[in-house]
């Protein structure tokens, strides 16, 4: 049975102390639909074509809109949550063009990344296709590099970063195209995004070390530019480049050590016609390190959505549950998920914490992204406690006495 907790995020923005403003009320409901370690990762999408949104978390998706129906889709194996899942990553997309969502899934670092036909509604498992035999890094991402309107998978492969797709009969193993040299990264390598850093319309691929430029023809023989950048020294998670403080170029977000602390962005600064970065660290490893106090480890997933309707993206992330059997720094605290919302001001860029739940964490993926057809922003997760819908809710309220700082959190 599902299980549900509450939060609300209370975010109030300053008014006349004698006014009478409208806030508005965050909450996240917390529904469980599953305990058992199938997966790292989850994601959604509607796979029935029922016009409603469907969760992907290990061997089963559950139907929307309630949730409350399961369908195995391949073999169940259950995983020891002291050892690690042959699945950390969920995507759905249409692979072999039927009108019908697939799923596509990068299972351990170094092993394979398969992807299953929708059955197109037949009942059964649906059939198993092989999409690359080794696909290392531990936050490989599948996405549209190459801006052909599919999405490849972004990865590195024996040392050498790159991307694959399907070819004309995706039944067969998609081709890796290698973008860099033999970098001796190994499969449990850390920190990966694919973003558009120079601004040029052609996505480029981010990692702890730094950019590589997507040149301007693909079909040209050669690797793509490295620009060092030490972003990280143990590296994150997903990595991205947005524009966070509104100055027209692209900056990057990415966390500091996936099995540590840190949490910083990178503003993107001209020098002598060069893209240069100066580090903001957003969260550290100790409370007077962020603003708020908040400190948390294991950032392990990240995400970027616009939480608030503003219409800028903010940072979505929590601690990984249980990663390394509780020998990772900041272990045993509370597996929490936080959205930070992105403010620009004057002065430079403030994020506020907002804790959406201290009961779920996060795996090796976080998916943010309107679930539940509210047009609000809902957070999908898989690990090694479960399976997890954090429902986003909203409404407007009064306050009559506002304080005079900028916004305040809390949290009940």
């Amino acid at each position: 049975m599902a299980r549900y907790s509450l939060f609300l995020m209370l975010l109030v923005f300053a008014a006349p102390l004698d006014a009478a403003e409208d806030y508005t009320v965050h909450q996240f409901e917390r529904m469980q639909l599953g305990k058992t370690f199938y997966a790292e990762g989850a994601t959604f999408g509607d796979l029935n074509g029922d016009g409603h949104q469907d969760l992907i978390s290990g061997p089963y998706w559950f139907q929307g809109p309630d949730f409350k129906t399961k369908h195995e889709y391949y073999p169940v194996k259950e995983w020891n949550v002291n050892g690690y899942s042959d699945n950390f990553f969920a995507f759905v997309h249409d692979v072999n063009k039927d009108k019908w969502q697939d799923i596509v899934i990068i299972g351990f670092p170094g092993k394979e990344a398969f992807w299953y036909a929708n059955p197109q509604g037949k009942p059964g498992h649906w059939k198993k296709h092989l999409a690359h035999p080794a696909v290392d890094n531990e936050s490989p991402t599948y996405t549209d590099l190459t801006g052909d309107g599919e999405p490849e998978l972004v990865f590195h492969t024996g040392g050498q970063l790159g991307y694959a797709g399907p070819g004309k009969d995706p039944t067969q193993p998609w081709s890796f195209h290698p973008v860099s040299p033999d970098l001796k990264y190994g499969r449990f390598t850390h920190g990966l995004g694919v973003g558009d850093v120079n601004g040029d319309g052609k996505p480029d691929i981010l990692e702890k070390n730094g950019w590589w430029e997507q040149p301007t023809d693909l079909n040209k023989p050669g690797f793509w530019t490295l620009h060092p950048v030490r972003f990280t020294g143990a590296g994150g998670a997903q990595m991205y480049a947005y524009d966070v403080d509104g100055d027209g170029d692209q900056d990057v977000i990415t966390s500091k050590a996936a099995h540590a602390y840190g949490l910083s962005w990178f503003e993107n600064v001209k020098k002598d016609d060069e893209i240069t970065f100066i580090e903001h660290l957003i969260m550290g490893s100790k409370p007077e390190e962020n603003k708020y106090g908040v400190v948390f480890s294991q950032l392990h997933a990240v995400d970027l959505v616009d939480m608030d309707g503003d219409g800028i993206k903010d940072i979505v992330t929590g601690k990984r549950f249980w990663a390394h059997q509780g020998h990772d720094p900041g272990a045993k605290d509370a597996p929490v998920n936080y959205w930070f919302k992105t403010v620009r001001t004057k002065e430079g860029v403030d994020f506020l914490p907002f804790l959406i739940n201290d009961q779920s964490g996060v795996g090796t993926q976080v998916v943010a992204g309107d679930v539940t057809g509210d047009e609000l922003p809902d957070l999908v997760v898989g690990n090694k406690s479960g399976v997890y819908l954090l429902i986003h809710k909203k409404k407007q309220s009064q306050q009559g006495r506002v304080g005079a700082s900028a916004a305040k959190k809390v949290c009940f």
